[in-house]
């Protein structure tokens, strides 16, 4: 019969072995940090951090295939200065792994890969088959590319107000001390909020290794939405600006188009 002593520490034991393995986390180094600013920007942060998405045929292994740089055709300059094909088609290889697709990783096939991209590029089954007779590609069913179609602000809107003329009708209307004093800190009174709307669209195309024909191709958009508000009042003032970034724009287009194509296409 195993004694009470010996149950607690076999448990005190695990807890320790459990935290040894566990996922390191770190402390942030910023002098705010704990304060009343870091606390908000963290809640901001917090909603743009990567999230797993749970893919429904994930436990289903999926074909063998091979992400090739797609195309981003926005003429929006803040995107194309971010945003190549090959950013886009890591995120592809990172989604696509993890609902369970054999990925032909696109480092392992060196200079092969310029000639096999061209070869789809230009719809040349001739080319593509004679590709795939070549070490890894033989077993490679599909070639997969997404393309950015779409990256660009639709909407912007501002309002603000500024306490300066409230200050001078308090001290016309009202006089002595008192009105005074609420002329300063009417006219003290600064906010502003301005917001801004960008639409980005992405397609995903699944052409058929063998013949370059299209097998599959599907579309989405998302929005996403950047702002900052700030306010003073007698000289005290407070702030905040931020959204969505670009790359988790980018990375949430290809886990919405990885997720219809594990849904659809398995």
């Amino acid at each position: 019969m195993t004694r009470p002593s010996t149950i607690l520490w076999l448990a005190i034991a695990g807890s320790l072995a459990f935290s040894a393995f566990a996922q390191p986390t770190f402390e942030s180094a910023s002098p705010t940090a704990g304060g009343s600013t870091s606390e908000r920007a963290n809640q901001m942060a917090d909603k743009g951090m990567y999230k797993d998405v749970d893919y429904r045929n994930a436990a289903k292994k999926g074909p063998m295939l091979i992400i090739i740089p797609g195309d981003v055709k926005s003429n929006n300059a803040t995107f194309t200065q971010k945003f190549g094909p090959n950013n886009i088609a890591d995120f592809a290889e990172l989604e696509l792994g993890r609902a369970n697709f054999g990925i032909l990783e696109r480092n392992d096939l060196g200079p092969l890969l310029g000639e096999f991209q061209l070869a789809y590029t230009m719809g040349d089954p001739e080319s593509a088959r004679k590709m795939l007779q070549k070490g890894k590609f033989k077993t490679t069913k599909w070639v997969v590319k997404f393309d950015i179609l779409k990256a660009e602000q639709v909407a912007q809107a501002q309002k603000g107000f500024d306490g300066q003329a409230l200050g001078s009708l308090i001290g016309i209307f009202a006089g002595g001390r008192g009105g005074s004093a609420a002329q300063t800190v009417g006219g003290s009174v600064k906010t502003g909020e301005t917001t801004g709307v960008w639409v980005i669209g992405m397609r995903f195309k699944i052409l058929d290794a063998n013949t370059t024909e299209q097998v599959a191709t599907g579309y989405t958009e998302e929005k996403m939405e950047v702002g900052a508000t700030s306010q003073s009042v007698l000289g005290i003032s407070e702030g905040a600006k931020g959204g969505v970034s670009l790359d988790t724009m980018v990375q949430r287009l290809v886990q919405k188009l990885v997720w219809e194509i594990d849904a659809k296409y398995k």
